[in-house]
């Protein structure tokens, strides 16, 4: 399988976890799968939005007749969208995707949301961050997918926020069907109050409109409110590792495995060395030590998911073999740990949903949320009530 990642480009984990499996899909697939949109939000006015990025890198949404649109690139930033891109989701209502990447579905319930050009054409999308974005006081949300030639790979993301609770179903031609269940309705209510009732910088990932909670952010979009809230945990890590070893397997044969010790404040495997993160490169995964530069090795692209993976569920100082070793009963454990992450899988009925960019990292059990397969026949993709 391709991992989530992939929306954003092919790193990381994907080298050791994902590219097997993408080896044995099936070589081809077809020219469109069906997306079939269930309403069950208890709203009777709900719209889907389809788009992303042709194989040949142009930018397509799809219409509410499910025919392709390629916008041509407007001469001024912030242009609206000429065409009225929303289809209507009547329950079962369905449409045809071709091949697409880095793609999304977004659904909004009560309105439709307003999307935008940028000189290219790039499209502007919806902001959950922007106050004076025309979208951010709406109820939206949105799943991920790319489809190429080698097959289908959505998943549901709670990198960003939670929102609408939405679930997914892929069957397929011949290889059998996969689901991924989703927050239950009313789980947005739930996880904010857990998260105010932890008081100090939690309660600000909550954000209310129209009278209640609208959504909830992951702690990566309030890093600087966070400041050095995971420094204490990481400086015993490091100490830690400059008496023992740190093994990190990188779960793929060819690749192998790495053996780590901190010198000189950096925890060094070999030729690749890592400074200590600061909190926000641990909730982004992607700054700091932990960023991958054009270039970076096999070896580093292994050992950042895997750290940064231990890191967010603070397993890292109790278990010197990443990720093998790790037990999922003792994720998020401590006082000081990715709270976020751990209440949205504590409402997940089959523990899937990625909660940040690595939780594809695992001794085993699939944590991310994902379906895939080279054969897809139709990807059902249901939306649920945000408030139970």
């Amino acid at each position: 399988m391709i991992s989530r990642r992939s929306f954003l480009g092919l790193t990381a984990a994907t080298l050791a976890t994902a590219l097997p499996l993408a080896r044995s899909a099936s070589a081809a697939t077809p020219d469109t799968f069906g997306l079939k949109l269930v309403n069950n939000s208890g709203s009777g006015t709900v719209y889907a939005y389809v788009t992303g990025t042709t194989p040949d890198g142009r930018l397509v949404l799809l219409r509410a007749d499910g025919t392709p649109y390629y916008p041509d690139s407007p001469s001024a930033p912030t242009t609206p969208l000429p065409e009225d891109c929303a289809i209507p989701v009547a329950s079962g209502a369905q449409v045809r995707v071709p091949k697409m990447g880095g793609a999304r579905v977004y659904v909004v319930t009560d309105a439709k949301l307003d999307f935008f050009l940028d000189p290219g054409p790039h499209l502007v999308h919806p902001s959950f961050l922007n106050f004076a974005d025309p979208n951010y006081g709406k109820n939206w949300s949105f799943s991920e997918f790319t489809f190429n030639d080698t097959q289908l790979f959505a998943n549901i993301s709670y990198v960003d926020f939670v929102g609408i609770p939405m679930g997914m179903e892929l069957t397929t031609a011949g290889s059998g069907t996969s689901k991924v269940s989703g927050l239950p309705a009313g789980a947005v209510d739930q996880i904010a109050s857990e998260l105010s009732g932890l008081g100090g910088e939690w309660p600000g990932l909550v954000q209310t409109g129209g009278g209640g909670n609208l959504r909830v952010l992951s702690p990566h979009h309030h890093a600087q409110q966070f400041g050095g809230y995971l420094d204490g945990y990481i400086d015993q890590v490091w100490q830690k590792y400059e008496g023992t070893d740190l093994v990190v397997d990188s779960q793929n044969p060819g690749v192998g495995t790495f053996t780590g010790r901190v010198t000189g404040g950096q925890l060094v495997f070999g030729a690749e060395s890592f400074a200590k993160p600061a909190t926000a490169d641990v909730w982004s995964c992607d700054s700091g030590p932990f960023a991958l530069a054009q270039g970076a090795s096999d070896a580093r692209k292994a050992i950042v998911p895997r750290l940064a993976a231990a890191l967010n569920r603070t397993t890292l100082l109790d278990n010197p073999n990443q990720p093998t070793a790790e037990d999922p009963a003792k994720f998020y454990q401590g006082d000081v740990t990715n709270h976020y992450a751990r209440i949205v899988h504590s409402k997940l009925p089959d523990n899937r949903g990625y909660a940040f960019p690595y939780d594809d990292v695992s001794p085993g059990p699939d944590f991310s949320g994902a379906v895939f397969a080279g054969d897809p026949d139709v990807l059902t993709v249901t939306i649920g009530a945000t408030h139970g």
